[in-house]
């Protein structure tokens, strides 16, 4: 699927000196693209700014191809500047609807946001939290004693999701992972796969002795009464990866690591 036609190319890198200078010599080959004219935009960096950056181009259909400059790169693809050109033509494209997250807090403020990895609500003390679950308006888990609680998409299964020790979804897979942190009680409960359809309800109990905040990627509320998620096809990004190394061969691959 070529979606590289007409040249129209911005780049963006994060601020580490390498990238800035690839970027330069980028620009300075192919030219630069405003933002809000650009058919393609070229991320320098690592998965931080391309989380950044989609959120930014988020429903302007404009596709983001990743170059890695960070540590782990899981959204990039590698860094090799000849033949830009022509690895824009044959990039493949991978599109993500994020979650949605909707929270009230104890002032009873409702406050909205969007996450391509994950929801995840933390305790905000040394008291862990308590958190009643609710999927599709039914009660599923009635207290569960954690750190916090995770909702990941695919995409962002291999992330925080993973180091929680969450299951890796496949990135077509129309599921979520729901992973808690730490888990005290009940002991041996190790999270759910549920639907992508499915709507998810959190209310934190004892709040005002074991507060607790809501994390949307890296939008942060704090003192959270009630979460609600669900995954919001209205929204959608599009990433681009080299043929042989997308998303879907990413998660297969990180599957089989030891």
């Amino acid at each position: 699927m070529a979606l590289y036609t007409d040249g129209r190319v911005a780049f963006i890198a994060s601020d580490t000196p390498d990238a800035q200078e690839a970027r330069e010599a980028l620009i300075a080959k192919h030219g630069n693209a405003g933002l809000d004219t650009a058919s393609i935009i070229v991320a320098l960096g690592g998965d931080g700014l391309m989380l950044e950056t989609l959120h930014k181009v988020m429903d302007h259909g404009i596709p983001v191809y990743g170059m890695n400059f960070g540590s782990v790169g899981f959204l990039m693809n590698e860094f090799r500047p000849d033949a830009l050109d022509v690895r824009l033509r044959a990039a493949l494209p991978t599109t993500i609807h994020p979650l949605k997250m909707r929270v009230t807090d104890a002032n009873g403020r409702v406050s909205e946001a969007l996450a391509l990895n994950e929801v995840s609500l933390y305790r905000s003390s040394y008291q862990a939290a308590k958190i009643e679950i609710r999927i599709d308006g039914e009660l599923r888990l009635d207290e569960l004693i954690c750190d916090g609680v995770i909702v990941a998409t695919p995409a962002g299964s291999t992330a925080y999701n993973l180091s929680a020790h969450g299951p890796i979804l496949p990135i077509t897979a129309p599921l979520l992972a729901l992973t808690p942190i730490s888990p005290f009680r009940p002991r041996r409960w190790r999270g759910a796969i549920i639907s992508n359809r499915a709507s998810i309800a959190f209310r934190t109990l004892e709040s005002a002795k074991r507060p607790v905040s809501a994390v949307a990627d890296n939008v942060e509320f704090d003192g959270v009464i009630e979460v609600e998620v669900h995954e919001d096809r209205r929204h959608a990004v599009t990433l681009l990866f080299d043929p042989g190394h997308g998303l879907d061969d990413r998660v297969l691959v990180e599957q089989f690591r030891y």
